[in-house]
């Protein structure tokens, strides 16, 4: 999976958190960052999806995991996972104190009903 198209080593991601849930004062339960532009979106279980829903507006078709410990690649297109691909700019992950799901002030006590 090296040198592949839709894939930028260099771009950096976008923060530590979800870029929508962070604008709406949202919680995710993981993070997904686009392999094309960093664009740091909430995973599928999370409530709002928005990695998902970038990668169908913009036609980005790859996301890497944001999490610690993990370097597994999703193909939106061929819906398929890699489990590594080329080393993509710092940082790799979010915050190891971030909590998950996060952030912690704004997830709530019932987090757990409102995940798909």
């Amino acid at each position: 999976m090296q040198n592949i198209e839709g894939i930028d080593p260099a771009v950096p991601p976008s923060g530590t958190g979800c870029v929508e849930c962070e604008q709406a004062q949202g919680w995710w339960v993981h993070l997904r960052r686009c392999a094309q532009c960093g664009h740091i979106g909430c995973c599928d279980t999370s409530p709002a999806q928005h990695a998902t829903r970038h990668a169908a507006e913009t036609g980005h078709r790859f996301v890497r995991s944001f999490e610690p410990g993990e370097q597994w690649f999703w193909d939106y297109q061929a819906n398929e996972m890699f489990d590594e691909g080329p080393k993509l700019a710092p940082p790799q992950h979010h915050p190891r104190e971030q909590t998950v799901p996060g952030p912690r002030e704004r997830v709530p006590a019932d987090w757990r009903d409102h995940v798909h």
